[in-house]
């Protein structure tokens, strides 16, 4: 069989746009190199529960169109995401807000709060030039040093200090006692996990699964008019101006005897006295009351050459050979880039959506 479009990748990205694809009445083959559908907002039922396999994934957004389309296949509940920061044994609300600064000062009013930040924030006769001095420019050093630093630095595997100033351009800081971590006015998680969801959109479209293009689909002419690939980047031109740089994380998961093992579903360790980031108790985005529990402990990791990569590293030498990826991918004919890897940014599940829908308008309009 001939199609219309090649889609390399089966997560929101591809799935999208092959959903828009079928509605404009074209034929779609979409392939994966994983076993499933859904990328890494892929959800898989252990014990009941709907385990994110690839780390807490929480939709948020400000896009009512996003929103909208969502929702025509999946019902969502009203997860509000609301976690907790824990440095040793204290523990510490977030976003940083007044219930943050009350635990850590005492203070008892935002004008308390504002003075206490403000005395801690160093003078400066220049711009910050690396994360650290941005991260203090914001918040001060109690804040930091507690809540940033040591999870800042597990995530990027650098010193602070060696860190662009850019990757953390502005902390918020709320001086309202609010524990709802995003703005959006549209939020929660989809009733029955997102693989449910992906499946929905991908209803009738062929899809290979366990299918490496290089190996299989390499010259995509042979079966397709045109080519959506979101892959690696620099994977795609056999990296032949070099490799880009990600992070990548790995996953420790298991089963605790007890029906509520932390209190919520996400915890930061911000202390580097654990290897880990965060843990997920993955019961707590569907509110669920199954006897057992399943956490899963996150830990940020240096990427090689066979791992999934997560983590664009954005820096001024990336950027710059990225640069030079996208002008050799706007030379390609027929060949579409789309989503995080394909695009190197970091991009939220409704930023992915919202380039997938703007990407299929552009094609059929």
């Amino acid at each position: 069989m001939r199609y219309d479009y090649l889609i390399v990748g089966a997560g929101l990205y591809g799935s999208v746009f092959a959903n828009i694809a079928k509605e404009n009445g074209k034929k779609c083959l979409v392939i994966d190199k994983r076993d499933h559908i859904g990328g890494n907002a892929y959800c898989e039922n252990i014990e009941g529960i709907n385990v994110h396999k690839y780390g807490a994934h929480i939709f948020h957004t400000k896009d009512k169109e996003v929103w909208e389309y969502v929702n025509r296949f999946a019902e969502f509940n009203n997860y509000v995401n609301s976690p907790i920061a824990r440095i040793g044994d204290e523990l510490y609300n977030m976003p940083f807000n007044m219930n943050t600064f009350s635990k850590m000062w005492g203070v008892k009013t935002p004008a308390e709060a504002m003075e206490k930040i403000r005395s801690q924030i160093p003078s400066s006769d220049h711009e910050p030039s690396n994360l650290e001095e941005q991260a203090l420019s914001l918040v001060g050093k109690d804040i930091y040093e507690k809540l940033v630093k040591g999870y800042t630095e597990k995530q990027w595997g650098r010193k602070c200090s060696e860190l662009p100033a850019f990757i953390i351009n502005r902390l918020p800081l709320r001086f309202t006692f609010d524990n709802n971590y995003f703005n959006d006015p549209y939020q929660g998680i989809p009733i029955g996990g997102y693989t449910q969801m992906v499946e929905k959109m991908l209803d009738g479209i062929d899809v290979e699964l366990n299918c490496d293009f290089f190996e299989e689909y390499r010259d995509f002419r042979k079966i397709a008019d045109k080519l959506v690939y979101t892959g690696m980047i620099d994977e795609y031109f056999d990296y032949r101006l070099g490799h880009l740089e990600y992070r990548s994380l790995t996953f420790k998961t298991r089963v605790e005897e007890t029906d509520n093992y932390q209190g919520v579903a996400v915890v930061n360790y911000t202390g580097t006295e654990v290897p880990y980031t965060r843990v997920i108790e993955h019961k707590h985005f569907e509110f669920g009351t199954q006897p057992k529990t399943i956490v899963t402990e996150e830990y940020p990791c240096a990427w090689r050459p066979g791992m999934d990569a997560y983590y664009p590293v954005n820096d001024e030498r990336n950027t710059e050979l990225y640069r030079k990826y996208k002008i050799l991918a706007d030379d390609e004919n027929n060949v579409i880039f789309g989503g995080r890897l394909g695009c190197y940014k970091y991009y939220d599940m409704d930023r992915v959506i919202r380039e997938s829908l703007d990407c299929a308008q552009r094609e059929f309009v």
